[in-house]
């Protein structure tokens, strides 16, 4: 049985019930809203010995690195996770969803499905779900074909996977802007 309710801390983020447990589709995201309102997005890549994490720019186009978070437990990665929410103002939490490559959830999911469940008992921001099939490995090349030693590539992959995560999400919701716009899309479906 799923409990369905809107997020009603995203003041009109969100055009539809969601899942009230931990997920929101990305389709239903209002990103024009979070601009006015000058929140960013913040996408993370959890992993089982540390959490990378990245923050868009104001207009919600360009991603960047804010760093990596030791996993200490829960409590220890949601307080530095929380620090971060309030120092960038975010307004979404993008956290990366790694799928088999048939598309189905896999043991790493349920982890993740777990860190966000238990995240969302701690903040007000919605939480979605990314794709991040590839994540690790087309970061790994980039920085193989930069000429990083693998211990630097060890110490930059989770930060620079998050960077990656939120990159596509924030591409995914602007694209469908332009589309819309355009009038190719109809009500944010393609």
């Amino acid at each position: 049985m799923q409990l369905f309710i809107t997020y009603n801390i995203l003041n009109g983020f969100l055009k539809k019930k969601v899942n009230a447990m931990n997920f929101i589709p990305l389709e239903t995201i209002k990103i024009n809203e979070l601009n006015r309102r000058e929140s960013v997005f913040m996408g993370l890549d959890v992993g089982s010995k540390t959490i990378g994490m990245a923050v868009s720019d104001r207009r919600n186009k360009i991603a960047s690195s804010v760093g990596t978070i030791a996993r200490k437990g829960n409590n220890g990665d949601f307080f530095g996770i929380l620090r971060h929410l309030k120092s960038y103002n975010v307004g979404l939490i993008i956290c990366g969803w790694p799928l088999q490559m048939d598309g189905l959830a896999c043991k790493q999911c349920e982890k993740v499905e777990n860190f966000i469940e238990k995240l969302s008992k701690h903040t007000d921001v919605g939480i979605a779900r990314w794709d991040e099939r590839f994540s690790t490995s087309v970061v790994d090349k980039i920085m193989i074909e930069a000429d990083l030693s693998r211990k630097r590539r060890k110490q930059l992959v989770d930060k620079t996977a998050a960077v990656y995560i939120l990159q596509g999400a924030l591409d995914f919701l602007n694209h469908r802007i332009i589309l819309l716009e355009e009038g190719i899309c109809k009500n944010g479906k393609m």
